[in-house]
């Protein structure tokens, strides 16, 4: 009989955000697949488990999760965690618990904190629509695709950064992007936790020197409408053009004040 793969959320900061019952999933399984060994051990010692690792990383993923596949099929049960927050959420986990899938193994959330979601929350963004981007690439062509596909997106944006890659970041998505709204969400959990409110224009003067560290989230304003540059005049123009294919002035108004910032009566007056 199979075993079950369980996607433990660790904590991205502060270790009391190990919940109870990751703990005893923790204790319960029979080994886990860590992206680092070295730094759940140290979340494993504070908790005082003892348990098997297996380390399974973006460069021995495809041969390691057929062998983690393997043991589950014989009947043990795997936790899979990432050094934080949730596995498989921009992290190679996403491939194993794909697998598992496709082997028809069992798969079970136990989860926990997730930078992106817990950073949109703090950060005074728009939060009803998002779309999260991961890592831009650090290949300039992948990277100005990328940038290309959502310089429209009227979604809130949101990326994770490294710091030392962070200037860069900032100048390329100010070009891609103009200048918007942008929160810079950074230690989230730890001691130093800090939401900074800023735009694109400004963080480029600010940061772009490369002084901001830790974890960071950046989350940026999505595309904003244009303003309509139309004036009264050019929208009476364009009702006088219905009225002489046949239109009267009332419905010619009323069509104009549909598809412009002015009202009926205005447009109206001006055609009398």
């Amino acid at each position: 009989m199979n075993g079950k793969l369980f996607v433990v959320g660790t904590p991205i900061g502060n270790l009391s955000d190990f919940s109870p019952r990751a703990v005893s999933t923790l204790e319960a399984v029979d080994f886990i697949a860590a992206e680092d060994t070295r730094v759940t051990l140290k979340l494993l010692n504070h908790f005082g488990i003892k348990k098997e690792m297996v380390s399974y990383y973006e460069h021995n993923k495809r041969e390691r999760g057929e062998i983690i596949c393997r043991r589950i099929q014989n009947g043990e049960d795997c936790a899979i965690v990432t050094d934080a927050g949730m596995p498989a959420v921009s992290d190679p986990g996403e491939d194993l618990v794909a697998l598992c899938h496709e082997l028809g193994i069992q798969v079970v959330s136990v989860p926990g904190p997730t930078a992106f979601a817990t950073a949109l929350a703090i950060s005074g963004m728009e939060t009803g629509r998002f779309t999260f981007e991961g890592f831009l690439s650090v290949s300039k062509k992948s990277r100005f695709e990328h940038l290309e596909e959502i310089k429209d997106e009227k979604r809130t944006i949101i990326f994770y950064e490294a710091p030392h890659k962070l200037s860069n970041t900032l100048k390329d998505l100010y070009a891609a992007l103009g200048n918007r709204r942008l929160a810079i969400v950074r230690e989230i959990t730890k001691i130093h936790e800090e939401v900074i409110q800023t735009t694109l224009k400004e963080a480029n003067a600010l940061y772009g020197n490369g002084t901001l560290k830790g974890e960071i989230v950046l989350i940026i304003e999505g595309k904003k409408e244009e303003a309509s540059e139309i004036t009264l005049e050019d929208a009476v123009l364009q009702a006088k053009e219905l009225v002489e294919k046949g239109l009267s002035m009332n419905m010619a108004a009323k069509e104009i004040a549909s598809k412009t910032p002015f009202k009926k009566g205005d447009i109206y007056k001006a055609l009398l």
